[in-house]
């Protein structure tokens, strides 16, 4: 997060460290969106549990840190895609919408949506 200064400087401030686990998503892609809450959405190309990428939001503390939730992790099983390399859009419903690059029953990738639990 960059903020800027009354000298017309910035602040650099990191909101999450993204790390190879198995679990969590690393080489993020495309844009993040904020929802109305001030959460941030966004998508990794690789990572999770199969190693194609998830769909992620990052939700603002009270103290200043971010709390990570992967909403979806991709899975390299002919139906679901992997590799997202955009970011996700809002519907008025609040559910997300992206594309992967690859995978799906024809190899060629997909459109998904990610509804709120």
């Amino acid at each position: 997060m960059l903020t800027p200064n009354d000298d017309g400087s910035w602040t650099h401030k990191t909101l999450h460290n993204f790390k190879e686990d198995g679990h969590d998503g690393f080489s993020l892609r495309g844009d993040l969106r904020f929802d109305s809450s001030g959460n941030l959405y966004g998508t990794t190309e690789a990572g999770g549990s199969e190693d194609s990428g998830t769909v992620f939001d990052l939700t603002p503390n009270g103290d200043g840190t971010w709390t990570e939730k992967i909403l979806h992790q991709f899975k390299n099983d002919g139906q679901d895609g992997r590799g997202p390399s955009a970011g996700v859009i809002f519907d008025a419903n609040g559910n997300l919408y992206g594309t992967t690059v690859v995978g799906g029953a024809h190899g060629g990738g997909t459109v998904f949506e990610v509804v709120p639990q």
